[in-house]
C-alpha cells in the first residue's frame, strides 16, 4: 500500500473521534509546552525588574504581529496542500510546499527590515503616557528585546512553516516535537542568558530574546531535516523554481484574512497598552502577565485547531459531509470545556497565578480583578476560535477576518477605552466578555451561512 493510500485511511476512514485526538494531542501538548515557556519567560524578566516585564509586554503587538503573519501563511499553506492531498493531487501539493516557503522567506526580509528601522518608532509610540521616568527606563529595554527578535525571525519563520508542512500530512506527533524542542531549549537558555549563568554573559531583556531566537532557529532546522527524512508525502525541491502565481495567490487567499485577524490582535493590545499606560506602567504589566497566563488556556485550543483544520480540509476536498460535520461538533466540544477549566482556574487561583511574577501589592490589586473578568470571555471564545478555523479550512478566510474586526475593533477598543473614559481602571476589563459575547453571533451566523452554501451541497 503506497504513502497516500495510508494517508486517505487514516484521514477518510479513521474513526473521527480518535483521528481528531490522534491529530490533536500531539499539537496540544507541543503548545502547553510553548505556553509554558510564555510563562517562564516572563517569570525570569519579571525577576530583573517590573520596568523589565513592562518592556517585553510593549513589545508584544509586533511579536504578536509576526506569529500572525507566519501562522497565517501556515494556514493558507496547510488548508491548500492538505485539500490538494484530499483531492489526490500530489503535484499540487508539492507545489503549494514551495510557493509557500517562498512567501516566508520574503516576510523574513521585511520584519529584518522592520528590525532595523522602525522598532524606536513602534516602542516610543506606546510609552507617550507614561511618565518621563518610567518612560525612560523602559524604552531602551523594549527597543533591545524587539530588534534581537525581528532581525532574527527566519528562525521563526522556518519552525512555522516546515512544522505546518508536517501537519497538513497528518504527521502531527513530528510537529509535536519540533515546537517542544524548541520551547525547551528557551526554557533552559533564558535563565542562563538573561542571568549570565554558567559562564555565559548577563545580558537581562536581550538574553530572553536571544533565547527565543535561538530555541526557534533549532526547531526550524529540526523541522526542515524531519520534511526531508520523515514526509514522503510531499517532495521539496527548488530546482527550476520558479514563482508561481496561482498557487501563491491560492495560499494567500486563505491566509491573509487569517494574517489580518491575527494582526487585529496587534493592534487591539497596542491600543489597550496605550489606554492602560493612561493608568501606571503596572497596568500594563498586568495586561502582559494576562496575556501569558491566558495562553496556558489558549494554546491547547489552538493545537485543537492544528489537528482540526486538515481533517476539515481534507474531507472538504474528498466531499465527506458527515466526517467533516462531526469534526466540527467534537472539536467546539473539546475547546469550550478546555476554555471552562481555565476559566474555573482564573476564577478561583488569581492571587496564586500572579504571585509567580513576583507581583507587587499593587500589581495583585490591579490583576485579581483583571483576571476575574476577562476570563469570563473563556468559554465563548473557544467557540469562535473554532468557528474561525472551519471557515479557513473551507476556504472562507474571509468570514474569520469579519469576526475579529467585529470582536476587537468594533467593540473590545471602543468599549475599552470608553469605560476608561468613565470608569476606574477595573471597568475596562470588562470590554473583553462584552466582546467576546458580540463575536458568538457574528460566528453563528456565519456557520449558518457557510452550512447553507458550502456544508450542505456535499455528499
Amino acid at each position: 500500500m503506497n504513502q497516500l493510500s495510508e494517508k486517505e485511511n487514516k484521514m477518510g476512514t479513521m474513526p473521527v473521534n480518535k483521528l481528531l485526538i490522534s491529530m490533536a494531542v500531539p499539537m496540544m501538548i507541543s503548545m502547553l509546552v510553548q505556553a509554558l515557556y510564555n510563562i517562564i519567560d516572563s517569570m525570569f524578566v519579571a525577576k530583573v525588574s517590573e520596568e523589565a516585564l513592562a518592556a517585553v509586554s510593549l513589545a508584544f503587538p509586533m511579536q504578536n504581529l509576526m506569529i500572525a503573519v507566519g501562522t497565517g501563511t501556515g494556514v493558507g499553506i496547510n488548508a491548500l496542500l492538505s485539500k490538494s492531498l484530499g483531492e489526490k493531487n500530489k503535484e499540487r501539493a508539492n507545489e503549494t510546499a514551495r510557493q509557500g516557503i517562498f512567501i516566508v522567506l520574503i516576510w523574513t526580509l521585511v520584519f529584518i527590515m522592520i528590525g532595523l528601522f522602525l522598532i524606536p518608532t513602534f516602542m516610543s509610540a506606546q510609552i507617550k503616557d507614561l511618565t518621563k521616568e518610567e518612560a525612560d527606563m523602559i524604552l531602551p529595554l523594549g527597543i533591545a528585546y524587539l530588534k534581537i527578535c525581528t532581525i532574527g525571525s527566519l528562525g521563526f519563520f522556518m519552525q512555522v512553516t516546515f512544522e505546518r508542512l508536517l501537519q497538513s500530512t497528518g504527521r502531527t506527533v513530528l510537529s509535536m516535537i519540533t515546537q517542544g524542542l524548541g520551547a525547551i531549549i528557551n526554557i533552559i537558555l533564558d535563565p542562563i542568558l538573561i542571568f549570565g549563568l554558567l559562564g555565559a554573559p548577563k545580558m537581562g531583556v536581550k538574553g530572553a530574546a536571544l533565547a527565543t531566537v535561538l530555541g526557534q532557529t533549532i526547531a526550524g532546522i529540526t523541522a526542515i531535516i524531519m520534511n526531508i527524512k520523515k514526509n514522503p508525502d510531499i517532495h521539496i525541491s527548488f530546482k527550476n523554481f520558479r514563482v508561481h502565481l496561482e498557487v501563491i495567490g491560492k495560499i494567500l487567499y486563505i491566509g491573509i484574512p487569517s494574517i489580518i485577524m491575527a494582526s487585529i490582535g496587534s493592534i487591539m493590545t497596542f491600543c489597550m497598552n496605550k489606554i492602560l499606560a493612561g493608568y501606571s506602567k503596572t497596568a500594563v504589566s498586568v495586561f502582559g502577565v494576562y496575556f501569558k497566563l491566558q495562553s496556558f488556556v489558549f494554546m491547547p485550543v489552538f493545537g485543537l485547531n492544528n489537528g482540526m483544520v486538515p481533517i476539515v480540509s481534507y474531507n472538504f476536498g474528498a466531499r465527506n459531509r458527515r466526517r467533516l460535520v462531526k469534526t466540527i461538533q467534537l472539536s467546539v466540544l473539546y475547546a469550550c470545556g478546555i476554555m471552562l477549566i481555565g476559566l474555573i482556574i482564573m476564577q478561583t487561583m488569581p492571587q496564586q497565578l500572579l504571585a509567580i511574577f513576583d507581583a507587587s501589592d499593587k500589581m495583585i490589586e490591579i490583576g485579581v480583578p483583571a483576571l476575574r473578568t476577562i476570563s469570563l470571555s473563556f468559554v465563548f471564545a473557544g467557540f469562535c476560535i473554532i468557528s474561525s478555523s472551519v471557515f479557513q479550512a473551507l476556504g472562507n478566510g474571509i468570514f474569520s477576518m469579519g469576526v475579529s474586526i467585529a470582536r476587537q475593533l468594533l467593540v473590545l477598543v471602543p468599549v475599552a477605552y470608553l469605560f476608561s473614559k468613565i470608569g476606574e481602571l477595573a471597568h475596562v476589563w470588562w470590554a473583553f466578555p462584552i466582546a467576546e459575547i458580540a463575536s458568538v453571533s457574528v460566528c453563528v451566523t456565519f456557520l449558518m451561512i457557510m452550512n447553507k452554501k458550502v456544508i450542505s451541497t456535499l455528499e
